[in-house]
């Protein structure tokens, strides 16, 4: 295989090799030290990141506010300080090698005070921002005013034309690559557009090749593509290597980082990783933020996908077929369905799942009362980590809201996110994941349950 050959990022030559970013707490300022220290770009997350007392404990993520609004403040609160200290603690680690990233999602809660706080507050320790999940054109403006590079995070040459045109190409100095990442393989939140079928992978190769060629009608010829999604080992990539028509690039692992040694997940994600077959990571529209992303498919997903499919269109009042009269709710207010859906619905009625929930989309599905009950309680004690969340439908605009009905499709995303970072459980919560983790259970490098420490994966 070629030698790999340094690429300057974000000021300072380093390998062409790139942690991913992944969110709440399972990329932290020890893997993503660790990362650096062995000559990469380490990334640690900027959502909703960990923080510790003087003892070195993590502080748990509490909300005291009444109202979401007051809830929101405090997550920003959090999301700050936690940054913070996964910048120190990944500068510490790093040992002055390599650079150190941050990840944000441009859609989370919050998104510019925490950069703004994260950024102050660690004033010199981060070097790049990855910025992903929609279209981040402020980036480039906080980036440059704290004097640190810039990564926006795409998946089509379209969507970073649409970005230099409307604001990056006044902060061109501050432009330190662009993350292409493949809307089909990557885990996490994936940018496929309404144009793009899920069931239809493309090659990355045009996709890439098509970006780059706008980047080079741009006068970007220098800054690097970082391709992201899908990579295994590098040698499945050596002909993108010293490509005169790809230009500079490098390779961002998200998924295989989860399987080391410093990785702060717990050891029943570990050895789950370790089990996965191919097909069991699962591309899918359940998210609150509207985005497809991929998960394990584990009890958690399954219940998701049960309860989709446990549900029927209604009318409020009778209209042509829809004329078989079906009662809803604590007072058995009468809603219209088709006869063969009434006749679905009194099957799951006779199954358990007695309490039938309105979706925005004017359907009803169909949930156990105690699952009714979490849904419910789950939308009450949002704390607005999303922009707009469909969810709960709050929105971090003046009214707070959506103006749409809380969907109960979805979950509560940082509930879910904190439970899997932070206990054994990962059979009932949400587990992201790229769609190559099933190579885990096959790839002999990991024979008899053998987890590297960062430095071994990346000489490896």
């Amino acid at each position: 295989m070629k030698a790999l050959k340094p690429l300057l990022m974000s000021g300072r030559e380093v390998l062409p090799l790139v942690e991913g970013g992944k969110g709440v707490a399972v990329s932290n300022g020890e893997s993503s030290g660790a990362w650096a220290a062995a000559g990469g770009v380490g990334t640690f997350s900027g959502v909703n990141a960990d923080s510790y007392d003087e003892s070195g404990h993590i502080i748990p993520q509490v909300y005291h506010g009444k109202t979401r609004r007051e809830r929101h403040h405090e997550l920003i609160a959090y999301g700050i300080r936690g940054a913070v200290a996964q910048a120190r603690m990944a500068h510490e680690r790093s040992n002055g090698q390599g650079r150190i990233h941050m990840n944000v999602l441009w859609e989370m809660g919050g998104a510019e005070a925490i950069l703004h706080g994260a950024l102050e507050g660690a004033k010199g320790l981060i070097h790049g921002v990855t910025c992903g999940a929609g279209m981040p054109y402020r980036i480039a403006e906080i980036a440059a005013r704290y004097g640190c590079h810039y990564y926006p995070i795409v998946s089509s040459a379209r969507a970073f034309r649409a970005l230099w045109l409307r604001a990056y190409q006044k902060f061109r100095d501050n432009l330190g690559g662009i993350v292409y990442e493949d809307p089909w393989l990557a885990g996490g939140h994936n940018g496929l557009s309404n144009s793009e079928d899920p069931q239809r992978p493309e090659d990355p190769f045009p996709r890439v090749l098509a970006l780059r060629q706008m980047l080079n009608s741009f006068g970007l010829q220098a800054v690097p593509i970082i391709m992201a999604g899908g990579v295994w080992w590098l040698s499945e990539w050596e002909d993108w290597l010293d490509n005169p028509d790809l230009g500079p690039i490098a390779f961002q692992f998200g998924t295989r980082p989860l399987l080391t040694e410093e990785s702060p997940i717990s050891m029943a994600w570990k050895r789950k990783l370790l089990t996965l077959k191919e097909g069991d990571v699962f591309l899918n529209q359940f998210s609150p933020t509207g985005f497809y992303s991929s998960g394990v498919k584990n009890p958690f997903m399954l219940e998701l996908m049960a309860r989709s499919e446990r549900q029927v269109a209604f009318l409020p009042k009778p209209v042509g077929e829809h004329a078989a009269e079906f009662p809803v709710g604590p007072r058995g207010r009468p809603v219209y369905l088709t006869e063969t859906d009434r006749q679905r619905a009194q099957s799951w009625v006779a199954q358990g799942f007695t309490t039938a929930l309105k979706t925005p989309d004017s359907t009803l599905v169909f949930v156990t009362p105690e699952k009714a009950e979490q849904i419910l309680q789950d939308q009450i004690d949002c704390m607005g980590c999303l922009s707009a969340c469909r969810f709960s439908n709050w929105s971090q605009n003046e009214e707070g809201t959506t103006g749409k009905k809380a969907d109960p499709r979805s979950y509560c995303i940082q509930k879910t996110l904190q439970a899997v970072s932070h206990t054994d459980d990962c059979e009932n919560q949400l587990m992201f994941a790229g769609h190559n983790a099933y190579r885990f259970a096959s790839d002999p490098y990991y024979a008899g349950g053998f987890i590297p420490t960062v430095k071994q994966l990346v000489e490896r």
